[in-house]
């Protein structure tokens, strides 16, 4: 008579078991691999991320070097600060301070950019710099070139910062450590 064995039914009931095992196996490892790829595959879109990042800090810097080179340019040679500035009736001393100051807040603005300064240390910098009369005038006669810029770009939001600032200084020189924006209310570009 044919009767089944305990051995015979748990050897097949073990190589089903094993098989589903393997089979479990096989689908978790794919799917923890899978897992692997896929934090793999963030983490080098985070590393690109980052370098793209770094790629425009350098890109900043390099322009604003371009810059600075055209700047000493103009202060060295006089005509050519008569052919490249905009501000009309200076003389040739009073044209290379408005350059100075402009190289100023450009330098002061690209730290800013590239992280070398947070929004709080650049109010700062730029409250100390609006101490200065000679910046005051540059600002005063720079003040259309600004006119064109987007509203939410960082330039037109520093801009305002140091008009805030011109301005409370205007009303009280003695508080000069206090003018301008509030600190840590950094805009949004």
């Amino acid at each position: 008579m044919a009767t089944q064995t305990p051995a015979v039914r748990h050897s097949r009931i073990g190589s089903a078991a094993a098989s589903g095992r393997d089979l479990m196996r096989a689908f978790f490892t794919r799917g923890s691999r899978r897992r692997r790829q896929e934090d793999i595959l963030l983490e080098l879109l985070g590393q690109l991320r980052l370098m793209t990042e770094e790629i425009h800090r350098a890109n900043l810097i390099q322009q604003y070097r371009l810059t600075l080179e055209q700047m000493d340019r103009m202060v060295d040679d006089p005509s050519m600060a008569e052919a490249a500035s905009t501000l009309s009736g200076l003389s040739e001393a009073r044209r290379r301070q408005m350059i100075f100051a402009n190289r100023q807040y450009g330098n002061l603005l690209l730290s800013h950019r590239v992280g070398a300064c947070d929004w709080d240390e650049l109010l700062g910098h730029l409250r100390v710099l609006c101490r200065n009369a000679r910046f005051a005038e540059y600002w005063d006669r720079t003040v259309e070139h600004r006119r064109s810029l987007p509203g939410d770009s960082l330039e037109a939001q520093v801009g305002a910062a140091v008009d805030i600032m011109l301005e409370e200084l205007a009303e009280d020189p003695d508080e000069w450590w206090i003018v301008g924006p509030s600190p840590s209310n950094e805009p949004m570009s």
